[in-house]
């Protein structure tokens, strides 16, 4: 497979999402234009900016580099100042033991059930 920007990837996870390029563009914070020419693939993104078009339209980074055909995130950001409530816990999850780490993974799942 492929390890190199594939543009036609892109394509496929705005129109899964079902915005336009202006929304995909807006969301990413870049011009219209700018963001055509990474879907025509006239321009090829830095890895950051693919970094960056990952987190915002919910893929991977190895998704859109060809490195897998799976489609899901593989990462989730989470900033203090539009989450203050996860990040918090996160802060507090990773501060915990292995052990102490597992309770609240258990504890978590029995809320989804």
């Amino acid at each position: 497979m492929s390890e190199s920007f594939r543009p036609e990837r892109l394509i496929e996870v705005r129109e899964k999402l079902k915005i336009s390029k202006a929304d995909a563009a807006r969301m990413l914070d870049m011009s219209k234009m700018g963001y055509g020419r990474y879907e025509s693939g006239e321009r090829v993104p830095s890895v950051q900016v693919i970094e960056i078009i990952a987190q915002k339209l919910g893929t991977s980074v190895d998704y859109l580099m060809g490195r897998t055909d799976d489609s899901s995130p593989d990462q989730i950001v989470i900033r203090k100042t539009t989450d203050p409530d996860m990040f918090e816990f996160i802060s507090y999850y990773k501060k915990n033991n292995e052990e102490d780490r597992k309770r609240i993974i258990y504890y978590i799942k029995g809320l989804n059930k």
